[in-house]
């Protein structure tokens, strides 16, 4: 079973926030379940981490067997923008104003459904709303 990572669950164990154990722990059980993987705008969100550098990453990325997907194809750009547009059209609907996420977040989801069989995130509301067929892991 292969697992997508969302950044904000890599940034948690880094920030030793008080979800790192239970994080810690569905990243090693994922990690004995199948493989690892971030998509592309997750390496990019890791890397602006406060004194992260390109290095340190992918020592960290190596050692913890996480694969990064730099070649996405067409159809998880496709998903995307269509997950967006829907995300743009229900904020505008509902008189919410102008899209609130970014599209990464958008491209995370469009990969892990495409790529992976579910995704550990701790943002459980966007990708319930916007993502109903992704699996996610998550940490309560």
């Amino acid at each position: 079973m292969r697992t997508a990572i969302d950044t904000n669950a890599i940034s948690a164990l880094w920030s030793v926030e008080p979800l790192v154990a239970e994080v810690s722990e569905k990243l090693a059980d994922a990690h004995h379940a199948g493989g690892l993987t971030v998509a592309a705008p997750v390496y990019s969100e890791l890397l602006a981490y406060q004194g992260m550098t390109a290095d340190r990453l992918d020592e960290f990325l190596s050692t913890t067997s996480i694969f990064v997907d730099f070649r996405m194809e067409e159809d998880v750009w496709r998903l995307a923008g269509r997950r967006f547009a829907r995300h743009a059209a229900r904020r505008r609907a509902g008189r919410a104003g102008q899209p609130r996420r970014l599209v990464a977040d958008f491209v995370i989801g469009a990969h892990a459904l495409l790529h992976a069989d579910q995704l550990l995130t701790l943002d459980v509301r966007l990708y319930k709303q916007d993502f109903p067929d992704l699996k996610l892991l998550t940490c309560d």
